[in-house]
């Protein structure tokens, strides 16, 4: 998570007295989607090519029990729903993290592959997309 965004929520946790509890909210992880976004519209070479699909997507932020759902197009993540709970329909990609995680891979502070081999995200795709996205990681 950049620094600006840490020090804000640090500031917000003291002020509400919340010192220590303080995790991602649903507006920093909409925000978050949309510079993921971004960061794949703007990408170059193996990862532009590994993002150029039509597929559905979800993304269900398991610590707010919150699912974004919509579609990865042409390089770029439209989101088209927030619903609560787990995601009520099978996305062809499918994602799940807290919102902490979702955060910190934006930011780069996270490693997405570390990430996935430790459990801390999870990715479901059918297989011919799972190598497609391998450049990814």
């Amino acid at each position: 998570m950049p620094r600006r965004y840490r020090e804000a929520r640090r500031d917000h946790a003291w002020l509400c007295g919340t010192v220590g509890i303080t995790m991602a909210t649903t507006e920093e992880c909409r925000e978050a989607l949309d510079r993921l976004s971004d960061n794949l519209a703007g990408a170059e070479g193996d990862v532009r090519g590994a993002v150029a699909l039509d597929r559905s997507l979800s993304c269900h932020i398991t610590d707010l029990d919150q699912t974004f759902t919509g579609r990865l197009d042409g390089g770029r993540i439209r989101v088209d729903a927030l619903t609560p709970g787990p995601p009520a329909a099978k996305a062809e990609i499918r994602l799940a993290m807290t919102g902490d995680d979702l955060l910190a891979l934006v930011a780069g502070e996270l490693r997405f592959a570390r990430a996935w081999a430790s459990g801390r995200v999870r990715l479901e795709a059918g297989f011919r997309d799972l190598l497609r996205l391998k450049s990814l990681l």
